[in-house]
């Protein structure tokens, strides 16, 4: 009696595919229109964000990593995100392997390890995209999801886009959102951006194709609020439990990789 219904769910599954296939295939003037509504909702989404000059949000993280036995694990993580344009931005991450606090005030960056009680300081004078380009290019300490706070978000997303399909509507934490997948020659990715008067992106996945078993970074944002509804505060660290300050390379884990997990050929 097992025979039968196992034949039934792979055909099911196979109906379901197949569907899928077709209606992403689509004919050539339905792929060009849909292609054209994608980069248009991207490219309102880039311009509200752009437009805001102060933004707080809360937001998860799912980041995979692949092991060298071919086994992928999911390390997460939650945090909230505070933004005053041009220069100013202060973050916080907890996860099952730290609990951090990141403070800019347009000058000094601080990194506070508060499990550890430990802080570092790094002058990085500048606006928040030149604070995203010296985390990621020379600290090493990306921020989550920065791709999605510079000030040219379609430019910047858009670069080497190869394939683009608009995949209707989805709903994220309650919220309607537009979905629309993109692919160029590195990484698949996808954003879900909320419909309506304020399209904030809800979800946004990216998938390293030339990563063995295609892992994948997510971040979610909620409790989504622009303008005086933001959630800001000053942006300056205080040290009130007394933190010990060392070199950044003694803070140890305040990265979303943590040091227990090593990059296969590094240290």
């Amino acid at each position: 009696m097992l025979k039968p219904a196992r034949k039934t769910l792979a055909l099911t599954t196979a109906t379901i595919l197949l569907t899928a296939a077709a209606v992403l295939s689509g004919g050539a003037s339905g792929a060009k229109a849909g292609e054209a509504d994608a980069k248009n909702l991207l490219k309102a989404m880039s311009d509200y964000m752009a437009s805001q000059k102060t933004m707080s949000f809360s937001y998860d993280t799912n980041l995979e990593v692949v092991t060298k036995d071919h086994q992928k694990l999911l390390l997460a993580s939650s945090g909230k995100m505070e933004v005053n344009r041009p220069d100013k931005i202060r973050v916080t991450r907890s996860g099952g392997f730290a609990n951090v606090e990141l403070l800019f005030d347009g000058k000094t960056l601080t990194l506070l390890g508060k499990d550890a009680n430990l802080y570092t300081q790094v002058d990085v004078p500048g606006t928040i995209d030149h604070l995203v380009d010296e985390l990621r290019d020379k600290l090493h300490r990306p921020l989550p999801g920065a791709d999605l706070l510079l000030p040219d978000v379609y430019g910047e997303l858009m670069h080497g886009v190869t394939d683009i399909k608009d995949l209707g509507s989805g709903v994220i934490g309650g919220t309607e959102c537009d979905h629309l997948a993109f692919r160029n020659k590195e990484v698949d990715w996808q954003i879900w951006i909320a419909q309506g008067d304020h399209p904030y992106p809800c979800r946004y996945v990216i998938t390293a194709k030339d990563v063995d078993q295609a892992p994948q970074y997510s971040i979610q944002i909620t409790d989504w609020k622009a303008g005086d509804d933001a959630t800001t505060d000053d942006y300056a660290f205080k040290n009130t439990t007394s933190a010990q300050q060392v070199d950044i390379e003694k803070l140890g884990n305040v990265d979303e990789l943590p040091t227990q997990f090593r990059v296969e050929g590094k240290k």
